[in-house]
């Protein structure tokens, strides 16, 4: 089997943004197609369609966290309360590993600037300095590790 984790890292560096690579990594597991995995996610990269908020890979996670928990009954409160658990738990372990969730104090911006939505060129210098690729690989990690423990069997 691929490795899902570099599988995303690779995506990243092909130019799709940070959400896009998470959930295109992993999506097939739900039955989505590479396609629908890239529109799906698309407008979560740059912290949100690059306005800096919740880092896009990040938004990777929940997207994925919905697929996996996601309620589909409107009325039904433990399914929600379950899933949004299951989101605060993720959103903790990505604060952990990375040190933020919002996506400009990863990149070290000054959050009162606004950003332009027009998206930086992948050159050596952009990936030299930006943290993206490593917060890429450890949202790809804490599902991956997800996924391992939740397939073990329980004793």
């Amino acid at each position: 089997m691929e490795n899902r984790i570099e599988k995303a890292v690779s995506l990243f560096k092909e130019g799709y943004n940070c959400s896009q690579s998470v959930v295109a990594a992993f999506a097939d597991i739900y039955g989505f197609s590479h396609e629908q995995a890239l529109k799906m996610s698309a407008s979560f990269g740059g912290g949100i369609g690059r306005m800096r908020q919740t880092c896009g890979a990040a938004c990777g996670l929940f997207l994925l966290a919905g697929l996996e928990t996601g309620c589909t009954e409107g009325k039904n409160r433990e399914g929600k309360e379950a899933n949004y658990r299951f989101v605060q738990k993720l959103a903790e372990e990505f604060r952990q590993r990375n040190g933020s969730l919002m996506c400009n104090k990863l990149l070290g911006l000054n959050t009162n600037s606004e950003t332009p939505p027009t998206p930086e060129a992948r050159t050596d210098d952009y990936y030299k300095k930006r943290p993206c690729v490593k917060i890429v690989e450890e949202a790809a990690r804490i599902w991956d590790e997800y996924l391992h423990e939740k397939d073990k069997p329980e004793n």
